[in-house]
């Protein structure tokens, strides 16, 4: 999982600070021997309270947030994200000081978590202030998280919008049937840029399946044009480097075993976002 309770092990690698009404938020990514996490904090003057996103879980965080800025309010539906072992539930709500958004976080590993985010007196410049610091961290995690020589940033390759049709990872609330988009039993596949650009081609990708994560990179050097595979495990390394001439064998290669094998692999997902229905009266 790439995010877990804090501990002495932990680094900081970018903090932010917002202030919107009567609170504070600190959000803070970090990293530990568990992986990356994001450590988002309310605090008002009398409570504090965190909850611990993992880090691939940041981009399905903004993606919520634009559902709720963008939706009519008598169109809102509350959401679940089940991401890892953890689960946040969102909850459109409305007190005295106005409308807010409530993320609650329960996992296996810590009590239940919640903070609340005032969509503000006007609209919703609150949520849209919270969605914009999500978004800066989202930038700055893809020059940070460096693996070698290359920028990977744990990010689907697609988010599908919130709606009856819907894509790998998202199951809509009113359908029971999930989508398989992806065959492989893998967390995320994710496009990324390289400052280094090959003749256009730049572009690294992972995927993580079960605890490991294999890493595609394309290089170069006075030989030609390469392409890096590089499977990581806890703290092991090892790689293989193909030349561009020899991928089409490679693809029909692994085509033909993920052909002979289909009837043996599960269909499974890394994030499941799905609305939930409203109490019956």
């Amino acid at each position: 999982m790439e995010g877990g309770a804090t501990g002495g092990t932990d680094v900081e690698l970018v903090s932010k600070t917002l202030q919107f009404e009567h609170k504070l938020f600190y959000f803070d990514l970090k990293e530990n021997p568990r992986g990356r996490y994001l450590k988002i904090s309310e605090k008002t003057s009398a409570t504090r309270s965190t909850i611990i996103v993992p880090v691939d879980g940041i981009v399905w965080f903004l993606e919520l947030f634009g559902y709720y800025i963008s939706t009519d309010e008598q169109d809102v539906f509350s959401k679940e994200l089940k991401l890892d072992s953890k689960a946040f539930y969102f909850d459109v709500g409305e007190n005295k000081r106005g409308r807010f958004l409530k993320i609650s976080e329960a996992s296996v590993n810590r009590n239940r978590s919640t903070i609340i985010v005032p969509a503000g007196i006007s609209g919703e410049e609150g949520w849209v202030a919270f969605r914009n610091v999500l978004q800066e961290i989202h930038e700055e995690a893809s020059r940070l998280f460096m693996v070698p020589n290359q920028q990977h940033l744990e990010a689907p390759e697609h988010l599908p919008g919130l709606s009856d049709d819907v894509g790998a990872g998202f199951i809509s609330g009113h359908s029971a049937q999930s989508s398989s988009g992806s065959e492989l039993n893998a967390d995320r596949l994710v496009d990324v840029h390289t400052h280094n650009e090959i003749g256009g081609m730049g572009m690294s990708k992972l995927i993580r399946v079960d605890q490991k994560r294999f890493f595609f990179d394309l290089g170069s050097n006075n030989r030609g044009h390469f392409l890096r595979i590089s499977e990581v495990a806890g703290v092991d390394r090892s790689s293989i480097i193909l030349p561009l001439s020899s991928l089409k064998q490679f693809h029909e290669m692994i085509g033909h075993f993920v052909a002979i094998t289909k009837d043996r692999r599960d269909v499974t997902t890394g994030a499941d976002v799905r609305t939930l229905e409203p109490a019956q009266m």
